[in-house]
């Protein structure tokens, strides 16, 4: 990995340089905090750098390391969090002017796991305000402004993560955490060309993060590889008593396949708008074809109203999140005048509507559980456009991107978006992997596979 720069190599290895005392967890972290610094504020990625506390923890790190303790793969590699993740004493803005001044006086579990993992924080990393509860249409609607892509600055990074999304893709953390309640990881991912994995609902423990949707938000990781988000799953999944939607299953690293073929689901997309995606979608196919995979073309039921049922549920749990705010004079202060009435009116969502829609979601389970019985994972496209612009509103832009988001997010499936090359402008696009629920192991499997097979997620910024 020698033609690859030390700050883009993948987690996984950056921990295997560290276990070998190539480089020492205080040396990286010292290099990564220029690079955030630098890098993660000409993006709008940096919500706030976390130096005192990076130069602690990579310390211990490498007390820990001559001592023979390796905490876990991610043992001295640095890293950052969304910063709707409580950290004691470190500001917590949800990327919001109305809680610009917000600090919590504990972690979030994450937070926690990560540290009992001996991953470095070095810092919060920026997102749209409250994470776009309201229905956000500017890019910039955060206190940092629109998380830029790294591959073209005058790109959107995506929401609501993109300043995570920035950071991993510009290589100015070894990795990040991030919370997805409808595309926040996946879209991110694809616009940066980086892996994200979002978990199966309850996965992981979301006690100390920010809540939109008690019932829709996940936690996951975005990195350089499938391997990375493999092992950041392994070391910030599993049950939490202070998150009751938390899991008791565990979740098991996936080993290389033994070669048996997979039945892959492909999901139908209109490609008349999108000749590079269909393009790219197709040296996936063939990819997999001969890897003796077998495909069959599958769909989710056409007659539930997924997106619909999601957006109920968004909004009435949301007013509830946040009905203090709504309510109080500081909605004023949100950069998005679209929010603001957003948020207004998720306040007359009746709850005949939020019934109907928790009980569509249902619905919507056990129609899609069916489909396993068929296939074992359903690729497509994670978006059919690259990254949009950051000077204009979504409601302009957001046109022909197709999508996955509504049935897998409803029903909380597993997914991950890796990197399967480059549309117009020399940007990513993205491939999604979908899985059953708490089958995260086989998602990871085929993105592992194919990332053994291609080299895009090697790729980076000049």
């Amino acid at each position: 990995m020698t033609h690859i720069p030390l700050y883009f190599q993948s987690a996984t290895e950056l921990g295997r340089q560290i276990k070998a005392k190539k480089i020492s967890s205080v040396e990286l972290t010292e290099i990564y905090l220029k690079r955030l610094q630098s890098e993660g504020t000409r993006l709008n990625a940096l919500a706030e750098l976390t130096v005192d506390l990076a130069r602690k923890q990579a310390k211990r790190a490498d007390v820990e390391l001559a001592e023979g303790k390796i905490r876990s793969p991610l043992h001295g590699v640095p890293c950052g969090v969304k910063d709707l993740l409580a950290t004691a004493g470190i500001p917590t803005r949800w990327g919001s002017p109305a809680h610009k001044d917000q600090i919590f006086d504990y972690d979030a579990t994450v937070v926690t796991k990560l540290r009992e993992a001996g991953a470095v924080l070095i810092g919060k990393l920026a997102m749209v305000e409250l994470a776009g509860g309201g229905g956000y249409d500017s890019p910039g609607a955060s206190i940092t402004g629109a998380a830029k892509c790294p591959w073209n600055t005058a790109k959107w990074a995506g929401g609501s993560s993109g300043g995570w999304g920035a950071a991993v893709g510009a290589g100015a953390v070894g990795f990040a955490i991030g919370t997805e309640t409808w595309g926040s990881i996946t879209v991110p991912a694809a616009f940066c060309g980086v892996s994200g994995l979002r978990p199966t609902y309850g996965r992981v423990s979301r006690h100390g993060a920010m809540a939109l949707s008690y019932t829709l938000d996940k936690i996951g990781p975005m990195a350089r590889s499938a391997e990375d988000c493999g092992h950041i799953l392994k070391a910030i999944s599993g049950h939490d008593p202070q998150d009751p939607s938390s899991t008791e299953r565990k979740f098991v690293f996936p080993s290389r396949r033994n070669g048996k073929p997979l039945r892959l689901g492909i999901l139908p997309h209109d490609y008349a708008n999108a000749p590079e995606a269909r393009k790219l979608f197709d040296g996936v196919l063939e990819l997999f074809r001969k890897a003796k995979h077998v495909f069959k073309e599958v769909d989710y039921p056409k007659d539930i109203p997924y997106g619909a049922a999601a957006g109920v549920i968004i909004n009435a749990e949301g007013a509830s999140a946040f009905y203090n705010l709504i309510k109080s004079q500081k909605l004023e202060l949100l950069a998005d005048p679209f929010q603001q009435a957003g948020f207004i009116a998720t306040l007359s969502v009746p709850a005949t509507d939020y019934l109907h829609a928790l009980r569509t979601r249902k619905i919507a389970i056990a129609a899609l559980s069916k489909m396993w019985d068929e296939v074992d994972l359903l690729i497509a496209p994670t978006l059919l456009q690259i990254a949009l612009p950051a000077d204009r509103g979504l409601s302009e832009t957001w046109q022909n991107m197709g999508g996955n988001g509504g049935p897998g997010n409803l029903a909380g499936l597993p997914s991950i978006s890796v990197p399967m090359g480059f549309g117009k402008e020399g940007c990513p696009l993205g491939l999604e992997i979908i899985g059953k629920p708490y089958d995260e192991a086989s998602v990871l499997a085929l993105a592992m596979q194919f990332q053994r097979e291609t080299d895009w997620h090697q790729r980076h910024p000049a």
